[in-house]
């Protein structure tokens, strides 16, 4: 380090320094604290990691373990529990996107398995950084996406402006997803008609702005009372936004 940098880090107050480390994102904390050893030390503070623990995690009960592969410093504790349970989380996440590629074998997944999987985030207690992190991203299929914005809109009660944004920061915006879901036939003097399959082709920015709510509510509720069957897939090209037929068959 060069005397100018050693003469700034002598000069700038700890409170300061401090307030300047809180501010940043975990890659840019990690970066600025291999700088130097006064950064590496300011940077492992026990502020700031308990801090983007609670943040990241707010629904755990944080319990820092006795021992861990670093020293024992009260300052290195909650780091080495946030990587502990960076970690694990992603581990959670990779078993959860494997089973969705499995049910995604035949390029369409049944409403069961989707909400099985976007019950198993709740379970794992994911919380919006963390399906950020691992669900919306453009590197995945676009129903891993809809997932991931499903959970974050009805799960965590997230406002639509927030997911927004970020498909938007991913590009992942204009998306499209293609929901099919069957209807029991009504009656009609005494005989039932043939069952109803609706179709509708939405985006993802659609159902994170609540301009297909009768979508999003339909893949919330599954298959139940009229509604028999509900698939998903990823819209292609030649799929308009919106039919209706009859269909004597969901299967």
């Amino acid at each position: 380090m060069n005397t100018s940098s050693m003469s700034i880090q002598a000069s700038l107050p700890h409170d300061i320094a401090l307030k300047i480390a809180s501010s940043l994102q975990v890659a840019d904390l990690c970066s600025l604290g291999s700088c130097s050893q006064f950064w590496w030390e300011l940077c492992g503070s026990d502020y700031i990691w308990e801090s983007l623990c609670r943040e990241r995690w707010p629904a755990l009960s944080l319990e820092i373990e006795e021992s861990s592969s670093y020293d024992n410093q009260t300052h290195e504790e909650w780091r080495v529990f946030y990587i502990r349970k960076h970690n694990e989380v992603a581990g959670k996440a990779a078993g959860l996107i494997e089973f969705v590629d499995r049910c995604l074998a035949f390029e369409s997944i049944e409403v069961g398995h989707y909400l099985k999987a976007v019950r198993e985030l709740d379970s794992m207690q994911f919380g919006f950084e963390d399906v950020q992190t691992f669900f919306l991203k453009s590197k995945h299929n676009v129903l891993l996406n809809l997932i991931g914005l499903h959970y974050c809109i009805i799960w965590l009660g997230l406002p639509g402006e927030c997911v927004m944004e970020v498909l938007s920061n991913c590009n992942i915006s204009q998306r499209q997803v293609r929901v099919q879901w069957w209807k029991l036939g009504r009656w009609f003097y005494g005989f039932r008609l043939r069952d109803e399959l609706h179709t509708r082709t939405v985006s993802l920015e659609d159902l994170a702005t609540g301009k297909e709510e009768e979508v999003l509510g339909v893949l919330h509720r599954g298959a139940v009372h009229e509604v028999i069957r509900v698939q998903i897939s990823a819209a292609k090209p030649a799929y308009t936004s919106w039919s209706f037929q009859s269909a004597q068959d969901p299967n």
